[in-house]
């Protein structure tokens, strides 16, 4: 039976007492030992997704109690946008397979903060099986690990569901590091080698060893303090200490927001892995995406791969054969590339693209109507804050513009006209939509659209069915 904090309120045992009132006030908190925060990969890199997956499971566990030794619970709670119909479950196997082989060394991103010093694998085992329908995950920890990842004593309160937002591994672990020192108001001061293995997932070898600072400044630590100050309610600046004229240790200053995370709270979510999944499954490569993900955006990157997918499904003029190199060309070019099919994927198309152009574009005025109704919500949602709380909000949009490298027209109108500004309008709404309402908070089900196609008098098919959607209407008597 999981675990209910009820139960702890005449255990008897003040510090689980305490526990448990904390997790009933806030279901959605993972209590993640400090020794666990800076893990150091050995044998295998660590990827978003894995350690994304982790957190999720050792929530589930943490839920279960500590008296069992293997926790269940069906895989479309750990994970989702995988075919669980469908028997191939590759890409989870992979990472479960690397949670199980990696062998990481267990430490506290302060020298001396942890008991004792660890090494074994993520997981001790893990195990997929399908009863009744559903497919359900299995694992258990390390013993020498157990007592302390599922009932720590010193731990980071982090919440899942802005882990779910970040999108690449340094940023996670950042976001992690930090909020078990922002009382402190920074974290330890460490050599910058020692920080390049803990945030980039990726084992030491000869290669990085070679690694330049600037190199891994650029490449990993700016692209993650821009993500989560954008994205978490903490504010992180990089301090640099020298020896000499060069770089020798770093550490981070970790401030409070003005004005607290605009997210709500929202149940534990699955990790979404359906992205990756597209894409490894076209051929593109799961850590090529991480980059690509900071550089162009999450939905920009998805419209490349649907473009991508149209291009590979057409052997003309010749058949695809590095399909990376096509993605990022896609993307390079800009969002018209990622929307639209090639000349040369146009002219291979096959005549059923003229029959379903009606089709498109009914779906499409029907989603641009949906759409324009969430905008004006969230513009509400906006205006009925208080003139103090939308100036800070102007400051924060403000600061995640920056830290993107926006346009400076847009930056200049922020400045001087405000939000509301028709340059600025929809980077405010898509920020605070983003944060307040979720990721995907203007993006239509194909239940809303029917319902917007109901409205707007759209055809239904004799039987029933509404082509656009693909889904089928009950007619009413």
């Amino acid at each position: 039976m999981p675990r209910k904090p009820s139960s702890f309120f005449t255990s008897g045992d003040p510090r689980r007492d305490a526990d448990a009132l904390e997790r009933s006030a806030d279901s959605q908190l993972l209590r993640k030992a400090v020794n666990t925060l800076a893990i150091v990969p050995k044998s295998a890199r660590i990827t978003t997704l894995g350690r994304k997956s982790y957190n999720v499971l050792l929530f589930q566990a943490q839920e279960q109690g500590l008296e069992k030794d293997v926790f269940r619970t069906p895989l479309d709670t750990v994970v989702k946008g995988l075919d669980f119909d469908s028997n191939d479950h590759a890409l989870i196997k992979k990472h479960l397979r690397a949670m199980v082989s990696t062998t990481v060394e267990w430490q506290s991103p302060t020298s001396g903060e942890g008991a004792s010093w660890n090494v074994s694998g993520l997981l001790a085992h893990a195990k997929l099986s399908k009863e009744r329908g559903q497919v359900w995950v299995e694992w258990s920890y390390a013993v020498n690990l157990k007592q302390e990842l599922l009932e720590p004593t010193v731990f980071a309160r982090l919440r899942l569901e802005v882990i779910s937002q970040l999108r690449t591994h340094a940023g996670v672990v950042l976001y992690e590091v930090c909020t078990r020192y922002k009382d402190i108001g920074r974290t330890a001061r460490q050599p910058w080698r020692w920080w390049y293995p803990v945030l980039s997932g990726n084992p030491t070898s000869e290669k990085t060893e070679r690694l330049e600072y600037r190199i891994f400044k650029r490449d990993t630590l700016k692209p993650a303090i821009a993500e989560v100050n954008s994205i978490t309610d903490l504010d992180i600046e990089l301090i640099e200490h020298k020896q000499g004229r060069f770089v020798d240790e770093i550490q981070f200053y970790i401030g409070p927001k003005k004005q607290a995370s605009l997210a709500l709270s929202r149940p534990v979510v699955p990790v979404d892995i359906g992205m990756v999944a597209r894409a490894t499954a076209l051929g593109v490569p799961e850590d090529a995406l991480d980059p690509l993900f900071v550089a162009h955006g999450e939905e920009a990157v998805g419209q490349a791969l649907e473009a991508l997918s149209r291009r590979m499904a057409n052997p003309f003029p010749d058949v695809l054969r590095d399909p990376l190199r096509y993605l990022k060309a896609l993307l390079a070019n800009g969002p018209s590339a990622s929307v639209a099919a090639p000349a040369a994927e146009q002219e291979g198309a096959n005549t059923q693209a003229a029959a379903r152009e009606l089709s498109s574009s009914r779906k499409a005025r029907w989603q641009a109507e949906w759409t324009r109704r969430e905008h004006e919500r969230c513009a509400a949602a906006i205006e009925q804050l208080s003139a103090q709380a939308q100036r800070d909000l102007e400051t924060q949009l403000l600061e995640a513009l920056r830290a993107r490298d926006a346009h400076p027209s847009i930056i200049k109108r922020l400045s001087t006209s405000g939000w509301q500004h028709p340059m600025v309008r929809h980077e405010m709404l898509r920020f605070f939509g983003d944060a307040t309402f979720g990721v995907d908070w203007d993006k239509p089900s194909a239940e809303q659209l029917l319902e917007i196609a109901s409205e707007l008098g759209a055809d239904v098919e004799p039987g029933g069915g509404m082509e656009p959607l693909g889904t089928s209407v009950r007619r009413q008597p």
